[in-house]
């Protein structure tokens, strides 16, 4: 039987050349100094130096690796369905690792301190712009109309290197309170017959010697709104690739109509559509299959998550040493041989794994935003109930 090579001692992550099989974290310097540690902690937990060890630090090396390369993959993807919804048609050209993802994508990818992850704001600045609408023209391209003022990109969002996302357009109606004294604004004469009765009559309209409740004027601003709701088009607008705007109803008079946007820095280095200003449909997100997670960066993972991924690699490395020994299963000894156990260490490291990766999802399933939510609200109650209890949940009114 050929020599077993054995588990020597000691181990030196600096002077291997590769040492793990895809050098994920081997730049890492918090990796590079753990390993050594896991390495010598998972033989110690195998028995060594009271038993030998059929393990060489390549074998730890790669248990390690593929610990995190499995802690980031069911964080990730947690993380994946939890978002999907939010970053689906979104360019997968930035990556969302250590990333805050909100309700609207745009605001999480301005870069203020470099390329290296992490260093993203959370909030990108809001820019306004200014459209010169024309009378009886319905339609504008933001893009290559010529009459949009912008306050920053204004070259390079024409020629559509660089993408935008309208934030808030504001086409409204005329506020009712202008038209509070309007005798065609549909809500009738109004008083005007009794202040002809008092002998009023000759008097401005804007002149009033009534004295009347406040839910009048407020029921004859809600009675002017209705009536243009239902008698006129009512105004709202179309937009289609953050550039195409279709205004309703069509304009009677020129002004100018004020937009909010912001600078969409996923656009940079993504392959673009000039034509349209939208991404290119093979690089946007559509699946969990491409949402842009990467493998974690260990030097961002805090001590339980480590903790996790120590434990889980001497999983690992006790299934690899139960196969080596299920190789090697009856061993010579003087005068006698023996039986190697590696079935109790196979089995073993099957139930350690599922036992982690199932604590590992059970934890990761109560920090999903729902669950976040439910949270909220359960403490909500519950300290409403205990403010109750006091005597303390009351409302006063001055």
């Amino acid at each position: 039987m050929a020599d077993i090579p054995i588990w020597p001692g000691s181990s030196s992550f600096g002077i291997v050349n590769q040492p793990t099989p895809f050098g994920f974290y081997d730049d890492d310097v918090d990796f590079q100094r753990d390993a050594d540690r896991v390495a010598v902690w998972s033989a110690q937990r195998l028995g060594y130096p009271l038993v030998d060890v059929e393990l060489q630090q390549i074998n730890f090396y790669s248990c390690f690796e593929e610990a995190v390369n499995e802690y980031g993959a069911q964080v990730y993807n947690f993380q994946i369905i939890d978002n999907l919804g939010k970053i689906v048609g979104t360019p997968t050209g930035s990556k969302l690792n250590q990333i805050n993802v909100k309700d609207d994508l745009s605001t999480n990818f301005q870069n203020v301190g470099g390329n290296s992850i992490g260093e993203y704001a959370t909030d990108q600045r809001i820019y306004s712009a200014s459209l010169d609408v024309l009378r009886g023209t319905q339609k504008y391209d933001l893009l290559t109309t010529g009459s949009v003022s912008w306050e920053t990109g204004s070259a390079d969002i024409s020629t559509g290197s660089l993408n935008i996302r309208v934030k808030k357009i504001y086409h409204y109606a005329p506020a009712a309170i202008n038209r509070y004294f309007d005798p065609y604004a549909g809500t009738g004469t109004g008083i005007q017959s009794l202040m002809q009765t008092f002998g009023f009559g000759n008097y401005s309209p804007g002149v009033n010697f009534m004295l009347m409740p406040m839910y009048f004027d407020a029921l004859k601003l809600q009675a002017i709104e209705m009536n243009d709701s239902i008698r006129k088009s009512a105004y709202h607008y179309e937009i289609n690739s953050d550039r195409f705007l279709k205004l309703f109803p069509i304009p009677t008079q020129n002004y100018k109509l004020w937009f909010d946007y912001v600078v969409d820095a996923s656009s940079q280095g993504a392959d673009y559509d000039t034509s349209t200003g939208e991404a290119a449909s093979t690089h946007l997100v559509t699946d969990i299959s491409n949402a842009p997670y990467s493998s974690p960066t260990y030097r961002y993972i805090n001590e339980p998550g480590r903790q996790w991924i120590r434990k889980y690699t001497l999983a690992l490395a006790k299934e690899m040493l139960g196969s080596v020994r299920g190789k090697y299963q009856v061993v010579p000894i003087p005068g006698s041989e023996t039986t190697l156990d590696y079935s109790r260490l196979l089995a073993e490291a099957t139930a350690e794994k599922d036992y982690l990766i199932a604590t590992l999802r059970e934890d990761l399933a109560g920090v999903t935003t729902q669950a976040q939510l439910d949270r909220t609200t359960s403490e909500n109650e519950s300290r409403k109930s205990g403010l109750e209890a006091q005597g303390r949940y009351q409302i006063y009114i001055h």
